[in-house]
């Protein structure tokens, strides 16, 4: 069945974002988080030092309506760079109001909030967060909902 998920790229925080990913959907991972020591080493791969042998290769957690974030850490020896930008967000269409002030109030810990949830003129409750790991949220829910 073909799918749709949403790829992010962190430099060594991965995995801690993740973890607290887990905890504001109360999910759990798809699969064992995979590591970059699991590599197999090659000819054609520079070797990693200790602390990229410990970052994230891959790593996927569902979130809300069948939609899965994934994650893995860049490779600095590898000239690999992470870079945050404003071209991306993660939309969460939230089945009620309650659960959006809940996953808004998750993400929000230790974030950057840019707009607390407010009722807006299109008919819906509306929120956005820059969580602290600088990914953006938008967070919709009706508002007879």
């Amino acid at each position: 069945m073909a799918s749709v998920s949403t790829y992010l790229n962190f430099d060594g925080t991965c995995l801690e974002a993740f973890e607290f990913y887990k905890r504001v959907f109360g999910t759990e991972y798809v699969a064992d988080v995979m590591f970059m020591r699991d590599i197999p080493s090659g000819d054609d791969a520079a070797p990693l030092t200790e602390e990229e042998g410990g970052r994230v290769m891959h790593v996927a957690l569902p979130i809300l309506g069948g939609h899965q974030i994934m994650g893995t850490d860049i490779l600095p020896s590898w000239g690999s760079t992470a870079v945050q930008g404003n071209t991306m967000y993660i939309n969460l269409i939230c089945d009620s109001q309650d659960q959006l002030r809940e996953l808004y109030a998750g993400l929000a810990d230790g974030a950057q909030r840019t707009q607390e949830p407010k009722a807006e003129f299109w008919g819906d409750l509306y929120a956005e967060v820059v969580d602290r790991f600088g990914i953006q949220w938008m967070l919709i829910a009706a508002l007879d909902a």
